[in-house]
């Protein structure tokens, strides 16, 4: 089948056995190398090619294993030529303890062969591909020339949403507010000199004042509402990305209740989005049939609209795709001794024995 990636598809004979790894710190440097708007730009338009051809996916709700303290995920895809996956956790309570609330790190392979063709982190990877997501979906639902973005919730995500929603909207006014004054501090500061007008608020309904997007990004794992109806008038949209998991919710049911839900696969979103406060059956778009033009985003001035993002397997796929058709342009990975490889590809306790550590006579 054709594919956007298939002269990449195949490593060179000699590197079957190594893979190459893009380690944190080679991801920070391609990052900066390309420009961190410049990679979210890109970015996005291959998750919007992935979209696109959204039928030619398999599709399932993540595999996930909850505790009490948080979650560890595994999210698969595949389009028939490439498998794709990561694994990720999200455990809110670490930062108590100076760990993330989320690390990740995925693989891109061969169909045809099963062979690994790339292995990176995804922690800031997936900050970038959220933003990046939250981005392309805004550009289809959010108010004509929107300008100015409340961001509630002012943890790890929230510079990575500002920088996205600069770079393919052109937002450059932001309302931030936490629960953490420090959080607010802190994102203030790594945003100053990227050249936004921001203002740093002492409640949420004050972030909300003059914003015709709020995005919600808290990290805590339970029922929250960050928003009530009464926060807000018509025309907005909202980019509901803190509800992530059966359990956690961030919008009153009744913002819900009056908007149009946008979401990337209904039977992950009613499961641990904004949605599973809904009854089943209750009326969504899909994101893919926006962009793809099967449907339509916003329609009007006054319309509210709710991407009620939780993240999927594809964006992750699209986020891989992109990273490794990086590398050749940007060649920051080491290769990994990965692959066992014998010469006769039956005879692989031949190659165990010839590695023994030599006696001396």
């Amino acid at each position: 089948m054709d594919h956007p990636d298939m002269e990449l598809a195949m490593p060179a004979q000699a590197d079957l056995n190594l893979v190459p790894f893009v380690s944190v710190d080679n991801m920070m440097q391609l990052v900066h190398s390309i420009g961190v708007e410049d990679f979210i730009r890109q970015l996005a338009g291959y998750i919007e090619d992935d979209f696109r051809r959204w039928g030619k996916f398999d599709k399932v709700p993540r595999v996930a294993s909850h505790s009490r303290e948080g979650v560890i995920e595994l999210m698969p895809t595949s389009d028939g030529a490439l498998y794709g996956f990561k694994y990720v956790n999200g455990h809110p309570r670490n930062t108590k303890i100076g760990r993330q609330t989320v690390t990740a790190f995925g693989m891109l392979s061969d169909v045809n062969t099963g062979y690994p063709l790339l292995l990176a982190e995804m922690t800031i990877l997936t900050a970038l591909r959220t933003a990046a997501t939250s981005a392309v979906a805004a550009r289809q639902l959010a108010p004509q020339d929107a300008r100015c973005m409340a961001i509630i919730g002012n943890g790890a995500q929230s510079e990575f949403q500002a920088l996205a929603f600069r770079a393919l909207l052109g937002v450059d006014r932001l309302r931030l507010f936490d629960i953490d004054p420090q959080a607010t501090a802190r994102c203030r500061s790594n945003l100053e000199s990227f050249g936004f007008d921001i203002a740093a608020c002492d409640a949420a309904e004050d972030a909300v004042l003059g914003a015709s997007i709020v995005t919600t990004a808290t990290a805590d794992k339970q029922y929250a509402t960050i928003l009530t109806d009464n926060m807000f008038g018509a025309g907005i949209h909202i980019n509901a990305v803190g509800g992530d998991c059966p359990g956690k919710t961030e919008l009153h049911c009744d913002i819900l209740l009056r908007s149009d839900i946008f979401v990337e696969y209904p039977p992950q979103t009613r499961i641990e989005g904004e949605m599973q406060q809904l009854p089943d059956d209750h009326p969504v778009t899909e994101l893919w049939q926006v962009i793809s033009g099967q449907a339509p985003g916003r329609t009007s001035a006054q319309q509210n609209t709710i991407f009620d993002s939780v993240g999927f397997a594809i964006e992750d796929f699209s986020a891989l795709r992109y990273l490794r058709a990086s590398l050749p342009m940007h060649p920051f990975f080491e290769r990994l001794d990965l692959l066992a490889d014998p010469d006769d590809p039956r005879d692989l306790f031949g190659m165990l024995l010839r590695h023994a550590p030599k006696v001396a006579a």
